[in-house]
């Protein structure tokens, strides 16, 4: 299996460091707001990389974190906690705004089959959340002043970034590069030595003093700073070095240098072998933002009649290490495309339809299948070899299954049809099938009814929604 190393740039053949076992991790979401389309990209990336590797043969350790705590609204040291905003936006408390954003995050983690975590379980679910590692981060903190790299003013603990030579390897910066790009920055803290230099507990004291989430440590009242989760949860999980962290690309020039400084300052080993990243999504040829009105949901979807699973195959057909433009029309096409690989599905109820695919076209897709993904991750070619095999005939049961571990797609158990409805496409394939028209005709207005349109084709009836008419 071939992957693209961030931290080397370049594609590099990949083992674990244990025979057969990955332990891979994934920075999870900032729970303050719904999850936009943008983000679900790169959870749709998580997870096809994890299905990628227990499809090659490896058994997944998988940990994810859940951030429900200090996270500034700059993605370092400055400006407002992105959990107290949420608060005082919609007037809740900020354990109120995690819980329910947690929650939000996670049905939007079910409706796009994305596999939950594996490697850790709280007393809720699989998710690492950050506020059950205090005490972790606490300890890390510990070891980085007693090793003098760390200090400490009235305001905070920081990491010094001097102190280590191979700070920034993951962006190929100098720090006096950094130093120079940032010189204009102001510095809330006096006292800090750097503006590279980031916290790694703050005081409930000064800008914090009312702050809401705080913990007693041995130098007082406090929380964490935001690039200290991972590391204590990969240690305590995981074990460190590990061989997966992955992330999206804004991660990559501030949190994920920060925490590979923090865990090589503190154990004397490199945090992981390899660094993975999703490239942006855009909207409408711009960034995403709500006041562009391009901010997108799973729930504007919806609205619009599409399906998660059709953004899950919207996904899946750009390269994660590509830039992708959303529009409505290219998640009509996806949508009508993935209606195409259900009819072709759907054919293990019919089987008048068509003769069953050999077992050799089943073996050769399977190898084509496996030979994309493992050549880092590249899905648009492996659904470019299924959907040649569409019109080679039926499909068996035991391929729609290999077929939806690989894609995540639920050609097989699908919901957002039901039994029945399934039921009455088959029996108007047979009532074609017999020339009985009037029948299949009347089968045809009932499920129209229904909002169901059926369209015919070699694979089989397509069946569409009305948005896609």
């Amino acid at each position: 299996m071939k992957l693209h190393n961030t931290l080397t740039r370049k594609k590099e053949d990949f083992k674990p460091i244990n025979d057969g076992e990955v332990r891979l991790y994934s920075c999870g979401p900032t729970v303050y707001d719904y999850m936009h389309i943008g983000n679900l990209r790169k959870f749709t990336f998580d997870d096809s990389l994890r299905r990628a590797l227990s499809a090659s043969g490896y058994k997944v350790k998988h940990v994810m974190n859940i951030t429900d705590v200090g996270h500034l609204v700059s993605d370092s040291d400055e400006g407002e906690d992105k959990l107290e905003a949420g608060a005082a936006r919609e007037g809740k408390s900020v354990w109120e705004i995690a819980k329910f954003y947690a929650d939000a995050f996670k049905k939007d983690m079910l409706a796009m089959n994305i596999l939950p975590p594996n490697g850790y379980r709280s007393k809720d679910d699989n998710y690492a959340r950050a506020t059950d590692f205090i005490d972790p981060q606490i300890a890390i903190v510990k070891i980085l002043l007693d090793k003098d790299f760390a200090y400490q003013t009235k305001e905070a603990i920081y990491f010094d970034v001097a102190k280590l030579p191979s700070y920034g390897e993951l962006t190929r910066q100098r720090l006096s590069d950094k130093e120079v790009a940032v010189r204009h920055e102001v510095i809330t803290d006096k006292n800090k030595r750097s503006p590279q230099d980031f916290g790694l507990w703050f005081f409930a004291t000064g800008r914090f003093i009312n702050h809401d989430m705080r913990w007693m440590s041995p130098w007082g009242e406090g929380f964490p700073g935001w690039h200290l989760e991972c590391s204590a949860i990969i240690h305590s999980t995981l074990g460190d070095p590990i061989d997966i962290h992955t992330g999206g690309v804004d991660n990559i020039g501030t949190h994920h240098v920060n925490e590979m400084a923090q865990t090589e300052a503190a154990f004397g080993h490199k945090l992981a072998r390899f660094w993975l990243h999703s490239e942006h999504l855009h909207a409408d040829d711009q960034k995403m933002a709500k006041s562009k009105a391009n901010f997108y949901t799973l729930n504007d979807l919806a609205k619009k009649g599409f399906q998660p699973l059709a953004l899950r195959l919207l996904f899946l057909q750009a390269h994660y290490r590509s830039q992708m433009n959303f529009t409505w029309d290219s998640l009509k096409a996806a949508a009508q495309n993935l209606s195409n690989m259900y009819a072709w599905a759907d054919q293990i109820y019919q089987p008048s339809v068509s003769e069953e695919i050999t077992a050799q076209d089943t073996t050769h897709l399977l190898e084509l299948l496996i030979s994309a993904i493992q050549d880092d991750l590249n899905t648009p070619v492996a659904l470019g070899v299924l959907n040649r095999y569409l019109i080679k005939g039926r499909p068996t049961a035991e391929l729609l299954d290999k077929l939806d571990f690989i894609f995540g797609l639920g050609l097989k158990s699908r919901t957002d049809i039901t039994k029945i409805q399934k039921q009455m496409i088959a029996d108007r394939e047979q009532a074609r099938k017999l020339e009985r028209w009037d029948e299949a005709d009347i089968i045809r207005q009932k499920l129209s009814g229904e909002g169901l349109a059926i369209d015919d084709s070699p694979q089989g009836p397509i069946w569409h929604r009305d948005h896609l008419s």
